[in-house]
């Protein structure tokens, strides 16, 4: 191990699903995503990223005519004080009548718990739109429901339904979320009835809840498919909607009675019930 190692911190005004894919397809390493972009470490000088961050900022000014701001702060650090400070850095949360925490806290006595030890990229509660989703769980998802989490990254959404009682299928598209999914029902005591790779469109099951934290866009493209597996009067859980975008995104939904809306920042989730009245 080397003595040092390089953290850059990365803030953006915007666009941060674009840049997330770009560190996702250059990094040799994994990264961090906070609220407002991202944090990476490396012990190699990231100044190589920060050049084609800066390429790809520009680009997207050109083709959106946004102005998108950037900040970088590159600090470099002492490799024995890394997994201290990471550790002390996640803190848990307590969201309605969840417990998230690491495994290296203890668990809460009165309240379901769930263990997440943080994996770059992946959620563990403190994004609004995760805890958005799972307060939507709490409340909605009932004992012998069947439930599918589509796009399921960490995995965190469908183990607090399983927590609660519900037989839960999951998926995603992304083979590491699909295996992180997994080892987080291992480390929690659980087990997925179904996980596959892949769209919800693989199913012929239909459930009484389907939860999708993922963006707006997204949401957008695949809004049949997830209409399509939902039980007649069931619930559909959408998360991951910048307000600026949700009446984008229910223009699509036009066919579901709006139960409730959850907003957290400038995050907005949708608790929808199939059949308008």
């Amino acid at each position: 191990m080397q003595e040092h190692y390089f953290e850059l911190v990365i803030k953006a005004s915007s666009h941060i699903p674009i840049f997330s894919d770009f560190l996702a397809d250059t990094l040799p390493v994994g990264f961090e995503e906070t609220d407002d972009g991202f944090i990476i470490r490396s012990e190699d000088e990231l100044d190589t990223i920060m050049w084609g961050l800066e390429q790809l900022r520009e680009a997207l000014q050109k083709a959106t005519g946004e102005v998108i701001e950037l900040e970088f702060k590159q600090t470099k650090l002492k490799n024995s004080d890394w997994v201290k400070v990471y550790q002390d850095s996640i803190q848990p949360l307590c969201i309605d009548k969840f417990y998230i925490h690491p495994t290296w806290d203890a668990p809460d006595a009165n309240l379901i718990n769930i263990a997440i030890d943080p994996a770059l990229a992946f959620g563990t509660g403190h994004h609004p739109t995760t805890a958005s989703a799972l307060r939507a769980i709490a409340k909605y998802v009932k004992i012998g429901d069947r439930v599918l989490d589509v796009g399921c990254g960490s995995g965190i959404l469908g183990v607090a339904a399983i927590k609660l009682g519900a037989v839960v299928d999951a998926c995603d598209t992304d083979t590491a979320c699909v295996e992180n999914s997994q080892l987080n029902t291992e480390l929690n005591s659980v087990k997925f009835n179904k996980l596959w790779e892949g769209s919800c469109s693989l199913t012929k099951d239909s459930y009484d809840v389907v939860v999708a934290n993922i963006v707006a866009d997204v949401l957008i493209f695949i809004a049949n498919d997830l209409k399509s597996v939902v039980k007649k009067d069931g619930i559909l859980i959408l998360s991951g909607i910048l307000e600026k975008y949700e009446s984008k995104v229910l223009k699509f939904y036009q066919d579901f009675e709006i139960l409730e809306k959850i907003t957290q920042d400038e995050w907005v989730t949708f608790i929808l019930k199939q059949g308008k009245k």
